[in-house]
């Protein structure tokens, strides 16, 4: 874990070549051991205070975008306050393509939620579209007749 301000990184350290190394795996003490992320998390409050329990919603709810694909680099997630909405954005980097979301609610956790369900949405359509041009390559009605 790094602190700096508001913001909180969570992060494994990697090699030159980009494999984790022995013994990377960086988790809170005592209570994140169970979460196994795969990922950099940046979350990061703008006009707000992040919370240590505004920190563990966020990452619950954004380690399930995993389930859907697990070739994620790193989420940046911004969570702020204009006026009376609540405002959560999230910027995730994907091999190939970056993906860009944001949600605002009336309640912070509502923002999260709505946040993550678009985040869902978008992951699992670039992921449609990944295994639609493998398809569209090969096949037996694709195959040209000589």
């Amino acid at each position: 874990w790094q602190n700096i301000g508001n913001r909180c990184i969570l992060s494994r350290r990697r090699n030159a070549g980009g494999l984790l190394e022995p013994g990377a795996a960086l988790s809170a003490p005592g209570v994140f051991n169970h979460l196994e992320f795969n990922m950099n998390l940046i979350v990061t409050g703008h006009h707000l205070e992040i919370t240590p329990a505004i920190r563990s919603y966020v990452e619950g709810r954004v380690k399930r975008i995993t389930h859907h694909f697990d070739h994620v680099i790193d989420v940046a997630v911004t969570l702020g306050v204009e006026k009376l909405n609540h405002k959560a954005e999230a910027q995730v980097h994907l091999p190939g393509k970056d993906i860009h979301v944001e949600a605002i609610e009336p309640d912070m956790y509502a923002a999260i939620d709505a946040l993550e369900e678009k985040l869902d949405r978008q992951i699992v359509k670039h992921k449609e579209k990944l295994g639609a041009v493998h398809r569209d390559e090969g096949g037996i009605k694709r195959a040209s007749v000589d």
